[in-house]
């Protein structure tokens, strides 16, 4: 059954998602950005893998109240179907994220590695 979430069609556009579904609350919808065997540093050494894990993950930030904000983008770097994609948050920290061109049309995060280069310039 197909969703009615908003699709990235841009590799660029992950991030954006991510955003707005963590502001609606909505854990499924930020999981959903993932490819099902996807894996997500949630810090500390520790990684979710899997899309269930990651939404599991999401539902327990969405319920401590943390709310992400859009930040500063790097343009991404594609080649055939992959993409790397990163941005500078507001504290300095840097993220990381590979993403893959799906065959339905759109594009998925494989790996998220949200916290690189805390508080650097």
């Amino acid at each position: 059954m197909e969703s009615d979430r908003p699709k990235a069609l841009d590799p660029q556009d992950l991030a954006r998602l991510l955003v707005a579904f963590e502001q609606a609350g909505d854990a499924e919808g930020m999981a959903g950005l993932y490819e099902l065997e996807a894996v997500l540093d949630i810090g500390l050494g520790r990684t979710s893998r899997g899309r269930q894990a990651i939404r599991f993950f999401y539902q327990d930030v969405i319920a401590m109240g943390v709310k992400f904000e859009l930040a500063a983008q790097r343009p991404a770097l594609v080649l055939d179907c992959l993409a790397l994609t990163s941005t500078r948050l507001p504290d300095g920290t840097v993220t990381a994220e590979v993403a893959r061109w799906q065959p339905y049309g759109s594009w998925l995060w494989a790996i998220d590695q949200p916290s690189v280069a805390p508080g650097s310039a």
